[in-house]
């Protein structure tokens, strides 16, 4: 088992961020993490891990992780996944989420070429995470109808240093603690709205939290991805899609 406080030694080493959405105050959102995360491969159980200092994150057998964090943990993530993710990973996750306060659980990652951080809340604490974010549609997926958003941060750390990259948030209007997402849904419904991904670096189940308090046991798993066929269209009654003009798409 892992625990974050045997491994501070290795913090100031590891190179990553944790970022959120630029139009929202730091008061009402989870901000950039002001230390290093850990964040690599889990020996023995084939997953990838990742966790930053102010909550206490301890990595369990498989993909088994829990988060204890007090009101005066600043900002922070925990999480455990994959690396490289997949676009068509179907991910399993179970548990219980108990926050007080602004924190969220999510499938959470990155890409390169381009840079994008990306979301995909299942629930979250007194805030919506994309509250600062421009609204380009919805998705039904899994049972619920997720909200799309995308939001844009310029000159903040990143996996490749400071730039300036896209956020891109699928967030679910019925908040829940298990079940599974299906990747590809989002990923298409996203492409289909001009939110393009790239080549994929981790892909976690996260829990994140500012100052807030509360605690969390999240068991991850996956299955096996089902046959697709792709259209010009995603107006099935497994993926659909609509758009939103009501504000502009927000550019780099």
């Amino acid at each position: 088992m892992v625990s974050f406080y045997s491994l501070l030694p290795v913090c100031a080493a590891i190179a990553a961020v944790w970022a959120a959405p630029s139009k929202v105050k730091e008061k009402h959102e989870i901000v950039g993490r002001q230390s290093s995360p850990i964040n690599h491969a889990d020996p023995g159980t084939g997953y990838y891990y990742i966790m930053s200092a102010g909550a206490n994150c301890t990595m369990g057998p498989g993909g088994q992780f829990t988060a204890n964090w007090g009101s005066n943990a600043g900002s922070w993530i925990c999480g455990k996944g994959w690396n490289p993710g997949s676009a068509s990973k179907i991910i399993t996750y179970s548990g219980t989420f108990n926050p007080s306060g602004n924190a969220y659980l999510s499938v959470y990652g990155w890409t390169i070429n381009p840079l994008i951080e990306y979301r995909i809340v299942e629930s979250f604490g007194t805030l919506n995470p994309a509250s600062g974010a421009t609204k380009k549609g919805t998705v039904v997926t899994d049972g619920a109808t997720y909200d799309i958003y995308q939001s844009v941060r310029v000159n903040a750390p990143s996996i490749q240093g400071t730039a300036t990259f896209y956020q891109y948030w699928s967030v679910r209007q019925i908040k829940r603690t298990s079940g599974t997402v299906t990747l590809a849904n989002h990923f298409k419904a996203w492409a289909s709205l001009g939110m393009l991904l790239g080549q994929f670096n981790y892909q976690v189940v996260a829990v994140e939290g500012y100052n807030s308090s509360g605690w969390a046991t999240i068991s991850v798993g996956s299955g096996t991805p089902t046959p697709t066929t792709t259209t010009s269209t995603t107006t099935s009654s497994v993926l659909q899609t609509t758009t939103s003009s009501s504000a502009p798409v927000e550019t780099l």
